[in-house]
């Protein structure tokens, strides 16, 4: 185990002052059922860059409420990447199995262009690349279409490549070795990104428990990776390493408690379900790669289509999660702070350098 853990006056995520959203967008069209919202939270570092995520929200509320919070997670996971982006998400409120057409996506991707390329969308839950395909019928500044569209793909892949040099980067702290083999994981969610990461971990050696709620998913692993063992839940199961990829907020005061991992990192977004839940996580030994910092796969991807790097360099771009995580976590460690407070500390550091027209880079040492 990991000789260090924070004081418990510790500074958790969220202790800086935020960066206020410079944009919020409210889209509908009635001829095709479209209602979205694209958040832009911070475009210091560059063209605001998230993806659009497809989901049925009780409300519009519920749907505003998480992509303020998702539009914010982006500003942060591409200053800790040292990407040249800024921050911002979108939704679209609905069921994406029953309202989704061509119409009500070139319509979305209309509302897109109608912001000038502030904002550049790509893909997240229920959105795929032949979806943004469609959507970039209706705007220039759309990242993830397919290859023969003139992208570089679906970014799951990425996402969970990334996802994984985190976890080993957080192991090495933890065991002393970035080597899985041999090393329990619970996979919480086997969409696009948890089933990559299933697949990568099984390859590494780690004997793999996964969880989803849909049956397709779990069938599929079945089929396709039959050493997984299959669970109802595996946020409370026996194992050394909890790798939440589903929708977030899954760590709360409730169920942290519960946890038997050392070590928490996957790629789902917002897993904390409040900031102080990682003084809990702390509290109990239980070491966390910030999300945000594990989750930055998938628009490195993004970033480097949008500079037209060679799509074959794009691995070797992911990997550096594994620097920037045991960065992140070394900082933790040397400042006696939390993981989080850490990770901030070098976004806000990176963003405050660009707005007093330094050139990012420097970090708090």
């Amino acid at each position: 185990m990991s000789e260090h853990k924070p004081s418990a006056a510790a500074p958790v995520l969220g202790r800086f002052p935020d960066f206020p959203h410079e944009q919020v967008t409210f889209c509908q069209d009635t001829e095709t059922g479209l209602r979205a919202i694209i958040a832009i939270h911070d475009s210091t570092l560059g063209p605001a860059v998230g993806g659009t995520r497809f989901h049925p929200y009780a409300s519009e509320a519920d749907a505003l409420t998480d992509v303020l919070r998702l539009s914010r997670g982006m500003t942060y996971k591409n200053a800790v990447a040292g990407l040249p982006c800024g921050g911002a998400k979108a939704v679209i409120i609905g069921d994406p199995g029953t309202v989704r057409s061509e119409a009500l996506l070139e319509t979305y991707g209309r509302f897109v262009q109608s912001l000038g390329g502030r904002y550049v969308t790509a893909g997240d839950v229920g959105i795929s690349a032949a979806d943004l395909d469609v959507i970039g019928r209706g705007t220039d500044h759309v990242l993830g279409r397919t290859t023969t569209a003139g992208g570089y793909g679906d970014s799951g892949p990425m996402t969970a490549y990334g996802a994984f040099h985190a976890l080993r980067a957080a192991a090495a702290v933890r065991w002393g070795t970035a080597d899985l083999a041999g090393r329990t994981v619970g996979v919480e969610g086997l969409g696009k990104v948890g089933y990559e990461l299933v697949r990568l971990l099984v390859e590494a050696g780690a004997t793999v428990t996964a969880a989803d709620i849909s049956a397709s998913a779990r069938e599929r692993v079945q089929r396709d990776l039959p050493a997984v063992i299959l669970a109802e839940r595996v946020i409370d199961a026996p194992v050394d390493i909890y790798a939440p990829c589903a929708l977030g907020a899954t760590l709360t005061s409730d169920s942290v408690p519960t946890i038997r991992a050392a070590v928490v990192c996957g790629a789902a977004n917002n897993q904390l379900a409040t900031p102080e839940v990682e003084r809990q996580l702390a509290e109990r030994d239980i070491l966390w790669v910030p999300d945000f910092v594990a989750s930055a796969g998938g628009v490195t991807t993004g970033s480097a289509e949008y500079r037209r790097l060679p799509l074959d360099e794009v691995p070797a771009q992911v990997e550096k999660i594994f620097d920037t995580a045991a960065e992140v976590l070394d900082l933790a460690r040397r400042q006696g702070i939390l993981p989080g407070a850490a990770a901030e500390d070098i976004a806000h550091t990176r963003i405050r350098q660009a707005r007093a027209g330094l050139k990012p880079g420097y970090l708090p040492s």
